[in-house]
């Protein structure tokens, strides 16, 4: 059984990827995308004693990591990055909102400290471009 679940890892990789990926592209695009949505944001990250071009930093991290992360392109880079983000929303934001949002968020950044260590995995534009 042992072999059998190893010989998945690049699967299990894959899935990885794709859901921290998706789910920070998608935070990230209504931060980004929306007309004046990225102004409304840096004004929140500085309403929370964050410097407000952080604001910037974070919610491109999100966008174009999560994008970075579904390809399976510099992944370790764009993971760590999503897991600085992710700790820093925990410990400005999540802690306040409840066990619903911080469990959340810790999730998404043990995801992305997983893909940090572990990488993109064997099915990744990584690989085929020698960055893993």
């Amino acid at each position: 059984m042992t072999k059998w679940l190893n010989s998945l890892q690049p699967c299990g990789a894959l899935v990885m990827r794709l859901v921290l990926g998706i789910a920070m592209a998608t935070h990230g695009y209504g931060k980004v995308i929306p007309h004046g949505a990225l102004n409304h944001y840096t004004h929140y990250i500085a309403s929370l004693g964050i410097p407000y071009w952080l604001g910037y930093v974070s919610a491109f991290t999100e966008f174009v990591g999560g994008i970075l992360l579904i390809l399976g392109l510099l992944t370790r880079f764009a993971a760590a990055l999503i897991a600085i983000n992710m700790l820093v929303a925990f410990f400005f934001v999540g802690i306040h909102q409840g066990s619903g949002i911080y469990s959340y968020i810790l999730a998404l950044a043990a995801l992305a400290i997983m893909l940090t260590f572990y990488g993109a995995g064997a099915l990744a534009l990584d690989r085929r471009l020698g960055f893993a």
